[in-house]
């Protein structure tokens, strides 16, 4: 199963539209997260159109109407693994702890905000992903976003992608 993991698109704030490389993933995976900040309901409604399947939270900048639409905090369970994805998480010190307590169900927590990519895992086992942001690098050298695979109930794969200057 391939999984495609983005977060703070900011559209269209931020940048236009999406990366064209970000738009031919889409088809490719699986499952797409998002993990908040989109700031337009149009992104929303292309993904939910190109999407096989969208988890897909909404973020601090989002308005009424994607908060309408968006949990802050999905879960989905995938190849027998638990994910959750939430849009902030707190400050970098601590959070390991902070969101293994929080999310003690989970396997994989989906999550965005910063901007900066993050994969560590808390002692408990929780894998926390963050795949940056396409359209907003903010102190980053690049946009990214991030793909993985679950193969044999293990998430495997992982990669960071760096999108070219715009």
């Amino acid at each position: 199963m391939r999984l495609l993991l983005m977060s703070d698109t900011h559209l269209p704030t931020r940048a236009k539209r999406l990366p064209e490389t970000l738009l031919e993933e889409i088809p490719r995976a699986d499952v797409v997260f998002h993990a908040g900040d989109w700031v337009d309901t149009d992104t929303l409604d292309l993904l939910e159109s190109r999407s096989r399947r969208l988890v897909a939270v909404h973020g601090n900048n989002d308005g009424p109407e994607l908060r309408a639409r968006l949990p802050e905090t999905a879960y989905a369970e995938l190849g027998g693994l638990r994910f959750a994805a939430v849009h902030e998480t707190g400050p970098a010190r601590g959070r390991e702890a902070r969101c293994a307590a929080r999310f003690s169900d989970a396997d994989v927590l989906v999550f965005g905000h910063s901007h900066i990519p993050w994969d560590t895992t808390a002692p408990t086992g929780l894998r926390l992903l963050n795949p940056g942001s396409p359209t907003d690098r903010r102190r980053q050298p690049h946009c990214t976003y991030m793909t993985a695979v679950i193969a044999a109930g293990r998430l495997t794969e992982v990669d960071l992608n760096r999108l070219p200057r715009r």
